[in-house]
């Protein structure tokens, strides 16, 4: 059985073929023509075409992609790559594939690869939390993911910083119209431009980090706060969804020190005697959105 996962990003297209074992026969990229809705739709359409010639086999296919589909009318919505919203990309592509095609957000996807044979394989409940520009989840439960009503399980990135403290103000704004959403504190962006607010020199996040490793004192304590915040956050997930494992992905999950760092934080903040729930890296890396796109469709 050939399963096709495409990720539909903002600046780029990639598609993947797995074999029924997870074994990768075809990987590829393009640039996304991200501003032009059908030309974005022509794209999907002739990489899946193409890849399926270079194998000889038709395969079913997985999106993943940076919004949602509304329940209440079948398109997108809550995507960054706006020319996605409110157009019925499904219904689009299932005619000029003449196929079905299943459609779940980019850390959904994220989550679902990691849950089956990443960082948290085996585990019954996972969540997948995405560092990266913007801030996103996904939670997987016994190897399936959980959408939710209204297509939004995981979304913690919008809810506001938990127990905020004199040290989180004044909140950010943030461009879903509220101030002080998790998204302003913990993406890139937003630990970047905390570090430049509270009067270190304005860097990027790579900065910053190698800055506190080399003992710059405003850069410890950028990620200090950093990874308190983090810590607060993820405390209010497991509150909620009591997670066997929290997989980190994007960009800020490579900072080596989150993972001492947030369990020995989170406690604090958790609503029980001790907490186990087990805070890993991915191992898929940026693979990880594509192979869970694909993985949309089970191996028969």
């Amino acid at each position: 059985m050939l399963r096709l996962g495409v990720d539909l990003g903002g600046t780029k297209i990639e598609i993947i073929a797995l074999a029924a074992d997870g074994a990768t026969l075809a990987r590829r990229r393009i640039a996304s023509p991200s501003h032009d809705y059908g030309k974005l739709v022509a794209a999907v359409v002739g990489l899946i075409r193409e890849t399926e010639a270079a194998l000889g086999a038709q395969g079913t296919i997985g999106i993943g992609t940076p919004g949602a589909v509304s329940r209440a009318t079948g398109r997108m919505k809550n995507c960054n790559t706006v020319c996605l919203n409110g157009q019925p990309l499904a219904a689009d592509l299932e005619r000029a594939l003449a196929r079905p095609v299943r459609i779940a957000n980019d850390a959904n996807c994220f989550a679902l690869s990691e849950a089956i044979d990443g960082a948290a394989a085996g585990a019954r409940v996972v969540f997948g939390a995405i560092l990266g520009t913007g801030v996103g989840g996904g939670i997987v439960v016994d190897g399936r993911v959980l959408d939710g009503p209204n297509g939004i399980a995981g979304e913690w990135g919008h809810n506001p910083l938990p127990a905020p403290s004199a040290d989180d103000a004044p909140a950010p704004a943030c461009y879903c119209g509220r101030a002080g959403c998790v998204e302003t504190y913990l993406s890139g962006p937003g630990f970047a431009a905390d570090h430049a607010r509270r009067g270190g020199t304005e860097r990027d996040t790579e900065a910053i980090v190698a800055g506190a490793l080399a003992g710059d004192a405003s850069c410890r304590q950028s990620l200090d706060r950093y990874c308190e915040r983090l810590a607060r956050s993820l405390a209010t997930v497991i509150n909620v969804v009591d997670p066997d494992v929290i997989v980190l992905g994007g960009g800020l999950s490579n900072i080596d020190a989150l993972y001492d760092e947030v369990p020995r934080r989170w406690g604090r903040h958790v609503f029980s005697d001790r907490v186990d729930t087990r805070l890993a890296r991915h191992r898929h890396g940026d693979s990880s959105g594509v192979r869970g796109a694909a993985l949309l469709w089970p191996a028969r």
